[in-house]
């Protein structure tokens, strides 16, 4: 490090996440199925051996820091890229370096950020180094990797799946945002209910509950040596808690939805549909569920279900945000509440499964269109009895090799 860069990092303002994110695994709160002592990854850590991981987890839950801590514990090569600034000059970069450490008996572990955000010739260029041995990587998404990392990447790395931090490891973080701040600044008395409303802001987002520490400290009241915290400081500086959204969640949320009114829950419906609208959810996605669960799940039950779900989505289209919560959430009582049936979604299911497994068959010759000429002389339409004229008269409508065949229960 030269002078110039020295005089950078002592002017630079290091985050508190930064600041204290663990060096250890001791150190290492949350994910204890991955970190724990009998688990797989600590397993065979223990022998030395190394092999690639894509990390997949919300923001704040450890995905770096369990990476750095892996690269230390197995004395290895650590280099770190960001899919969002770096590209494939910067992988062959990381590659020669890698091959050069190899020469001294050093592995390499490449660590790439936001891996998901890699198109499909970057993530191409990382095959055949994994293939070899020459780098083991990590890869860390909020996304899952089996909507954007390609299958020839996954096939060469084990996906690890981490969870939001539980509200213990969340307390224990920021106990120790407060200690460290109070050793080196000044000492902190919080008010009861602080670490709970940072729990509750959090979410299980350790980066996010430290910048809120740190951001709380630094503009709280001073009095006789001490920083005094209270929660109405901290909702000044919070306000309203981030909501994460990711394309997972995108899908997990709408099926949660979409159960909860086939389920005849209304209250669960209607949270669902509130944690999609306040995400930023086009409205029109969520009445177009609706229409889906108004059809299949409530369907002859209550044939209102369907023009309440429509009108819904109409107006929803018309209103926009955030007037459309409001029709949204008249269907989604209505639907919720209704009787349920799906008698029609599975008989449709049943005979589309049958033409697909090769029970495709033609309309008996009475059945077939006879409105042109020549149709006569083919036979098609003989025999067929205008039901109008004939009400009680019984003819076949299947195929005759279906003749005898039911889907509606």
């Amino acid at each position: 490090m030269d002078l110039f860069d020295s005089l950078k990092e002592n002017n630079k303002q290091t985050p508190l996440a930064e600041i204290l994110r663990p060096k250890t695994l001791e150190e290492y709160l949350g994910q204890y199925d991955i970190t724990g002592n009998n688990s797989s990854l600590m397993s065979l850590l223990k022998t030395g051996r190394l092999f690639s991981i894509i990390l997949w987890g919300p923001p704040g839950c450890g995905k770096t820091t369990l990476a750095r801590i892996i690269a230390s514990h197995t004395n290895s090569c650590f280099i770190e890229l960001s899919a969002v600034s770096s590209g494939i000059k910067d992988i062959k970069e990381a590659i020669d370096t890698a091959k050069e450490k190899l020469i001294y008996g050093q592995k390499t572990i490449l660590f790439i950020d936001e891996i998901h955000r890699y198109n499909k010739t970057q993530q191409d260029a990382l095959l055949p180094y994994l293939e070899n041995g020459t780098v083991f990587m990590i890869g860390s998404t909020t996304e899952n990797p089996s909507f954007q990392v390609n299958s020839a990447l996954l096939s060469r790395a084990q996906v690890l799946r981490l969870l939001p931090l539980d509200d213990e490891s969340m307390k224990k973080v920021i106990e120790r945002g407060f200690n460290y701040l109070s050793k080196e600044y000044n000492e902190v008395e919080t008010e009861k209910n602080v670490t709970e409303y940072i729990i509750n802001y959090a979410r299980g987002d350790a980066r996010s509950a430290l910048n809120l520490v740190e951001n709380v400290y630094f503009s709280s009241l001073l009095k006789d040596g001490k920083r005094i915290i209270t929660v109405k400081g901290l909702e000044n500086l919070a306000q309203t808690a981030s909501i994460r959204y990711s394309r997972q969640e995108h899908y997990d949320m709408a099926s949660a939805f979409q159960k909860s009114m086939r389920g005849s829950d209304p209250d669960a419906a209607i949270y669902w549909l509130a944690k999609m609208l306040t995400a930023g959810e086009d409205p029109r996605f969520i009445a177009r569920r609706m229409i889906v669960c108004a059809a299949e799940d409530v369907s002859n039950a209550d044939t209102n279900a369907l023009t309440v779900a429509i009108n819904a989505f109409r107006a929803s289209e018309l209103l926009g945000m955030p007037e459309a919560r409001i029709p949204l959430a008249q269907a989604v009582e209505y639907i919720a509440r209704a009787p349920k049936s799906n008698k029609a979604c599975v008989a449709i299911d049943r005979a589309m499964s049958d033409i697909y497994n090769g029970l495709n068959f033609q309309p008996p010759m009475h059945l077939r269109d006879s409105h042109y000429k020549d149709a006569k002389k083919y036979g098609f339409g003989t025999g067929y009895v205008y039901t109008h004229d004939n009400p009680d008269y019984k003819q076949q409508f299947m195929p005759d090799e279906l003749k005898d065949k039911k889907y509606f229960d």
